[in-house]
């Protein structure tokens, strides 16, 4: 089992002293501490944000489920690249869409304006000559609507040729990157298609070498996937406009997809020199943005302060435990009876063994949840993502296969069973020598508090080791815990 047994709840409201939003040890997580007198609420600091109260675990719940205003990401920092002069755009109108486009924001996204990030991102991305663009954002503040109008925008419905590009890093993400795109371009008449790894034994199966060269203008696949079209020939690059890495800091870093990543934009750069490549993603090391100013030229950027990246509408809470099977149990007594009084809730684990552990525990104690990772058939994982986003199951244990990307907006409670860690795959898994991954802890957050959402975060820990990741967590993004 992994080394981190900490479960960490993250909850809405400002954020407290790290004296005041700490949990029971597990040993004591049924008993209720005692309510410190409760203090009236302060006028708002931030956005969607103001001073709670004191309470413990066995307080938390959520009265309702309310949307608030977005974070407004006051501190993004914009580096333009040449004289070109950019507005922000205060309403859609202000960026010259097309009839049909605007119909499908108002209609279908029920949208009312751009959010900060749109406003801000969007003239960059629509305004020729079309630079190319590196975004960074909080998770939850509409990053992926600023890249699918952007292709959106930028596809001509006339020509039937692929026009539009986006790589994700996982399937799941890749489906639901499409799902926003068509529902977004509804009215346009815009064709578009998935490139993802379909099951073999399916019979409506086409082998790659057999199916017809693709004319849909919009693309959007993992890269395995795309590479192999590319290598039949059956994906032309010749038309390509506009190139997407979705999760970019992922797709661009060792030990991810940086090689077929680049395999691909070179391909493209050969066959359509003026693409305009956008980059987006919560988090960028500073390993992966160095690496990216020599890869890409010409380009605009927009950039948070680390510190500045956590979740304020996320409120974050740990639960020591001395071993596994006390995890098991805060998740039983604490987590499970939570998640009645919530919408849904993601329970992060490390390794597929641990999905297994967990999911077997619980079901075991009679407990209805459902599990996905990536040792899952394909079929398997798209009914078990369907089944939680139509609100069939409240419970899913999940790998990192969800923490990028993944949008529920029902999800207010997430828990980090364990804490996420790098980890070199070429090299024996060493606890003791486990580093914290600060940017999948980020984005595991951020499947909480979508868009301004007030929400729940809880994680559970059992170690030294694991406490000490936890400090630098909090540390490097300004957490209080």
């Amino acid at each position: 089992m992994a080394d981190s047994t900490e479960a960490t709840v993250e909850a809405p409201g400002s954020s407290s002293t790290p004296e005041s939003s700490s949990v029971p040890e597990s040993s004591a997580a049924s008993e209720s501490c005692s309510a410190p007198e409760i203090k009236p609420a302060e006028v708002k600091r931030s956005w969607g944000d103001e001073v709670d109260e004191e309470f413990t675990i066995d307080q938390l719940s959520i009265k309702e489920s309310k949307d608030l205003d977005e974070p407004e990401d006051s501190n993004i920092k914009a580096v333009i690249t040449g004289d070109t002069p950019y507005t922000s755009a205060k309403k859609f109108e202000d960026l010259n869409l097309s009839e049909e486009l605007t119909k499908g924001l108002y209609v279908e996204m029920r949208f009312e304006r751009p959010s900060k990030v749109q406003s801000v991102t969007l003239p960059m991305i629509l305004t020729p000559p079309y630079r190319n663009l590196i975004a960074q954002a909080h998770n939850g503040s509409g990053k992926t609507t600023c890249f699918v109008l952007g292709m959106l925008s930028r596809v001509d419905p006339k020509q039937q040729a692929p026009q539009a590009l986006c790589i994700c890093p996982t399937r799941e993400l890749a489906i639901q990157n499409l799902e926003v795109l068509k529902k977004m371009g509804k009215y346009t008449g815009i064709s578009a298609e998935r490139a993802v790894p379909e099951n073999l034994d399916n019979p409506a199966h086409t082998p790659i070498s057999k199916r017809p060269p693709v004319t849909s203008q919009v693309i959007i696949g993992t890269p395995g996937t795309i590479k192999k079209w590319m290598s039949f020939r059956k994906l032309s690059m010749s038309s390509m406009k506009i190139l997407v890495f979705d999760e970019a800091d992922h797709m661009l870093a060792e030990g991810g997809f940086k090689d077929d990543s680049l395999r691909i934009m070179n391909d493209i750069k050969r066959s359509a020199p003026s693409c305009q490549v956008l980059l987006f993603s919560a988090t960028f090391s500073e390993r992966v943005k160095a690496f990216v100013k020599s890869a890409i030229q010409d380009y605009n950027q927009l950039f948070v302060k680390k510190e500045e990246l956590s979740l304020q509408s996320v409120k974050q809470f740990k639960v020591r435990c001395p071993g596994e099977l006390e995890k098991v149990q805060v998740v039983r007594e604490k987590i499970l009876e939570l998640c009645q009084k919530v919408g849904q809730t993601i329970i992060f684990v490390r390794t597929r063994n641990s999905a297994s552990y967990l999911h077997k525990a619980l079901v075991d104690l009679g407990y209805e949840v459902t599990t996905i990772q990536g040792a899952l058939t394909h079929d398997d994982r798209d009914k078990i993502v369907k089944e939680f986003k139509d609100g069939l199951t409240k419970v899913l244990i999940s790998t990192d296969v969800l923490a990028r990307g993944f949008d529920q907006s029902q999800v207010n409670l997430v828990v980090n069973y364990d804490l996420p860690v790098k980890h070199d795959p070429n090299k024996k898994y060493d606890p003791n020598k486990a580093e914290p991954d600060c940017e999948v802890y980020l984005h595991r957050v951020g499947r909480a508090g979508r868009f301004g959402r007030k929400d729940y975060m809880e994680r559970t820990t059992h170690k030294k080791k694991v406490m000490y990741h936890i400090i630098f967590l909090k540390r490097l993004y300004s957490i209080d815990v």
